[in-house]
């Protein structure tokens, strides 16, 4: 997986490298020379940078908090304020999202400084399924994708709250240790992030350090956090642009089963083409004239939850083996879930 990390990251810089060389040197891309069909690599790279660009303001919040989380919470602060009981706690996780509404590429950095800050791992896992979906600003698109269907945003705000109930609570009962790649301690003295080691990690600052010092130290980390972050988002980013050029509308609307297949090809579909919560409403209105509600509802609440992009970067924070399980956690939940979700409201 690291290899695959190293080499992938390599890969899409040379992408971009290219994509900036035939903008700054006014070239059309049918004129470049590809044993690859010029629409196709077009497509490609529209959506790889249309991707990246829908992302990245998510991504700088999320890394702009971690670092003022890093810098000006103190140690102790977040267990205190977290619930005790475990069904308070991931009830509060799940609705965090309503006050602080953060697109899942902002969400991982967050939750890995909230976890190292003393946050259990179950509460913030939950946080992370639960603030791209349980929020205003997704609950307003999917009301305006689905006019005709006004329900739908309701049924996806309740699927979403349930489901990620029941995932924090088995978190709860089955995680352990620490599922982070990094100790909590790595980031006090050390300043490491990922392989990779800054300037500034021989700097020692003193417990009561000046406001100047502390926004100085915030930004330090700002660095650091997006570029490690930001390798699994670009390589997410062309991945999914490389499968969403491949796949066409009326293939897909031919190649969906029925019955129990139909909602397992709509999580495959949400995983694959990886789209932001806030606007993965609308490509499924654009396929409510050939399926059901239920497998539309199942592609709603699986695609924030859990994706390609996503992946890459729960892949950079969580140990290799903790991801597969929660991966595994959420699709069997999801489907569980929305199957009985369509039998008993639908």
């Amino acid at each position: 997986m690291n290899v695959l990390f190293r080499y992938g990251t390599y890969a899409v810089t040379v992408v971009c490298a290219a994509v900036l060389y035939l903008v700054f040197t006014n070239q059309r891309l049918a004129d470049v020379s590809v044993p690859v069909d010029p629409d196709v690599l077009r497509s490609v790279t529209t959506i790889g940078i249309s991707l990246v660009i829908e992302a990245l303001p998510f991504l700088m919040l999320g890394v702009a908090v971690s670092a003022i989380l890093h810098e000006f919470v103190p140690e102790g602060f977040i267990p205190r304020w977290i619930p005790r009981h475990p069904l308070a706690g991931v009830v509060a996780a799940s609705l965090i999202g309503v006050l602080l509404p953060l697109c899942e590429c902002g969400m991982v950095p967050v939750v890995r400084r909230l976890i190292q800050k003393g946050m259990p791992v179950y509460v913030g896992v939950t946080y992370i399924l639960a603030s791209p979906i349980i929020n205003p600003i997704v609950f307003a698109s999917t009301s305006m994708a689905f006019r005709s269907q006004p329900e739908m945003a309701y049924y996806r705000m309740g699927l979403a709250f349930a489901i990620t109930v029941i995932i924090g609570l088995v978190l709860y009962v089955t995680v352990k240790r620490n599922p982070l790649k990094e100790a909590p301690g790595d980031h006090a003295g050390g300043w490491r992030h990922g392989d990779h080691e800054p300037h500034h990690a021989g700097h020692q600052y003193p417990a009561k350090a000046s406001l100047r010092t502390k926004l100085q130290a915030s930004v330090y980390h700002m660095g650091d956090e997006f570029l490690d972050m930001g390798k699994y988002l670009l390589m997410g980013a062309f991945i999914t642009a490389f499968i969403q050029s491949g796949i066409g509308r009326d293939w897909l609307a031919s190649a969906v089963p029925e019955g129990v297949g139909s909602h397992l090809f709509m999580m495959g579909f949400a995983y694959l083409i990886s789209l932001c919560s806030t606007s993965d409403a609308f490509i499924a209105a654009s396929f409510s004239s050939m399926l059901a509600a239920g497998p539309l509802l199942t592609f709603l609440v699986f695609g924030p939850m859990l994706d390609l992009k996503t992946s890459l970067m729960l892949a950079g924070v969580f140990r290799i083996r903790f991801v597969a399980g929660l991966s595994l956690l959420i699709a069997v939940t999801v489907l569980a879930c929305s199957l009985l979700w369509q039998a008993l409201f639908m």
